[in-house]
């Protein structure tokens, strides 16, 4: 510790060339090896700035800027670690004392001081703050490890939760670039209803796990050809119950947020949907939202079983289904923005 206190910076601010010389050579006696003088006390803050000092030895009795405005200058850049200041001032008074701690001195030496009474505040001062900014530092050290270990974390539960979302569109012969297309067209409507940059990206990753209940459809079901049976249709729309228990028990905002899709993407605005019969604004909106792109992209891709449907053919049918299937204002957002919307079934084709 006597090393780095010795290594410390001090800074001391006196109109008194020959008070300053005396604190300098009394200082540096001592070992300190940064001392720094101030005459000019309008020049404080910045030589504050300059410095960052870890203790500052101030005069009260200035021209232009007494010590007390000095104090209200430096105390009003708000930092997180301010260095202690020490007063030293011809001033006896209890008023000066008070007035001087009340506004955030730490201690108060009167002149003619007795060298080494200062020297040991000096030291104990200097201690205290440099413990106290190792430990701050310490604390942005670890702060800055979990921030990283955090963000590590986040990119691996998104990494598995999107290929376990990915996996299911393929095990429905889906491609990976129908997710690609369903979750940015998700994120142009959430733009274009105004959501803050965080929740339109929370849209982004979670949107790709809708379909994750098909994981647990079985591949008879999932894979035929034909037109299934009411039986078999039953089964197929427990998908959606079973992507929501999938990504259950997790209370992180993407997980929330991906569960609500998963579960409520195929509800219908009229309330005919699945599995709840959910209606209008019972349906959470992200769940209004991945619906509408889910069906476009889903009717204008090709599949072993069908035909894309044309563009045309497609908006035709978001009109038509605008307050029946889907909710009529993010219809029309989404008819307001076809352009934007082809330019994604583009940039993610399959």
């Amino acid at each position: 510790m006597e090393e780095i206190r010795h290594n410390s910076v001090i800074l001391a601010i006196d109109d008194n060339p020959t008070n300053l010389k005396l604190l300098h050579r009394l200082l540096s006696a001592r070992g300190y090896q940064n001392v720094h003088l101030l005459s000019d006390s309008r020049e404080a803050v910045n030589t504050f700035l300059d410095l960052q000092p870890d203790l500052i030895l101030l005069d009260i009795n200035m021209p232009d800027l007494d010590g007390f405005e000095v104090m209200d200058a430096l105390f009003a850049l708000n930092l997180k670690l301010m260095p202690p200041i020490v007063i030293i001032s011809a001033q006896q008074s209890i008023e000066s004392t008070l007035t001087a701690l009340r506004k955030g001195a730490r201690d108060y030496v009167s002149k003619p001081f007795e060298k080494n009474e200062l020297l040991m505040r000096v030291q104990n001062l200097l201690d205290a703050h440099l413990a106290h900014k190792m430990l701050n530092d310490q604390a942005q050290v670890l702060e800055q490890m979990v921030n990283h270990r955090t963000k590590e974390l986040h990119s691996t539960r998104l990494s598995v939760v999107q290929r376990l979302g990915m996996a299911a569109e393929y095990k429905d012969e889906e491609t990976g670039n129908h997710i690609l297309r369903m979750s940015h067209i998700c994120m142009l409507l959430a733009q274009q209803l105004g959501w803050s940059d965080y929740r339109c990206k929370l849209l982004l990753h979670a949107s790709p796990m809708h379909d994750i209940g098909k994981i647990g459809i079985p591949d008879s079901i999932l894979l035929k050809e034909g037109p299934l049976d009411p039986q078999q249709w039953e089964i197929m729309k427990t998908h959606a119950q079973i992507g929501g228990e999938l990504l259950g028990g997790d209370n992180s905002d993407l997980m929330i947020m991906a569960r609500s899709i998963a579960l409520t993407h195929h509800e219908k605005y009229n309330g005919t949907g699945y599995p709840h019969g959910l209606q209008q604004e019972e349906i959470p909106i992200e769940g209004r939202i991945a619906a509408i792109a889910d069906v476009y992209d889903a009717l204008t891709s090709a599949r072993p079983y069908k035909q894309a449907w044309s563009t045309e053919a497609a908006l035709n049918y978001i009109k038509e289904q605008s307050g029946q299937h889907f909710d009529p204002t993010i219809a029309e957002i989404f008819l307001s923005n076809v352009q934007h919307v082809l330019h994604i079934k583009n940039r993610f084709q399959d």
